[in-house]
């Protein structure tokens, strides 16, 4: 299974960390956040790597030769899902996308792609304690999740925090079944939704991509939940930078111990 990386943003919150590279090479416990993800995804067999960039993808380019390149050259005017879907063709066999501005566990994505679900999102139900000491990023813009058992229910922002035993990290596992679904279910809201608001986001070319899993779910689309009990960062903002070089040694052994 491959893994798709998205990774053409900026990252202006994290400036000035990202002034002349991506918001993935940002350094964590000495090594880029990109690095860690990789090696996240090695560990679960996804050593076939699709990097979605924009924002100076030439320098990813030179600096890591095997990956396959995607250029999203709207990156400064559209929004994750239309980033993911610029790797449309590279969808049919099964793959696992990744935000590429997260940190998680090898062990956390080999239980994801082990699921025999056919969409399943990786989720941190430690999420609040980590949301605690984030002043610059509040719980509300969580993409927030109703679980039933290992089943999804609902993932979006509008989830009251209280409501939602767990967050979407932002690392998804999808077989060939649940990527035709996904790729069926993005081409019908194109078209709807062309030029008008979708899900949460005010146009569909800003969506998320959990706007277009949360229209799935409410068009009957079955989706399972593997849980990491923290053993993940989101490194948003030259604050989560500082709290995640402090504390992700910490967080991987809790997840680990836990399990």
């Amino acid at each position: 299974m491959k893994g798709i990386l998205i990774a053409a943003g900026r990252g202006r919150r994290l400036m000035p960390l990202t002034d002349d590279v991506p918001k993935c090479y940002a350094e964590i416990g000495g090594r880029r956040i990109l690095d860690w993800c990789v090696d996240a995804l090695g560990h679960a067999g996804c050593a076939d790597i699709v990097f979605v960039g924009g924002y100076r993808m030439g320098r990813v380019q030179a600096d890591y030769p095997r990956f396959r390149f995607l250029h999203n050259t709207g990156w400064e005017r559209n929004n994750i899902l239309l980033s993911l879907f610029t790797a449309e063709r590279e969808m049919a066999g099964g793959f696992v996308s990744s935000y590429a501005d997260i940190l998680y566990t090898p062990e956390a994505v080999a239980r994801l792609v082990r699921h025999p679900g056919d969409i399943v999102l990786l989720v941190d139900t430690d999420w609040r304690e980590r949301y605690r000491p984030r002043t610059q990023h509040p719980e509300s813009d969580g993409e927030k999740v109703r679980l039933y058992r290992d089943r999804v229910t609902q993932v979006s922002r509008r989830i009251p925090p209280d409501e939602a035993p767990a967050e979407f990290t932002g690392v998804a596992k999808f077989t060939a079944a649940g990527a035709r679904l996904l790729v069926e279910h993005f081409h019908r809201a194109r078209v709807r939704f062309a030029g008008r608001p979708f899900g949460a986001s005010p146009a569909f070319a800003r969506a998320y991509l959990i706007d277009l899993l949360q229209a799935m779910l409410e068009a009957g689309v079955t989706m399972h939940a593997v849980e990491t009990p923290g053993g993940y960062f989101e490194v948003d903002t030259t604050e989560d930078h500082g709290l995640a070089s402090r504390d992700w040694a910490d967080s991987r052994r809790r997840a680990g111990s836990a399990r």
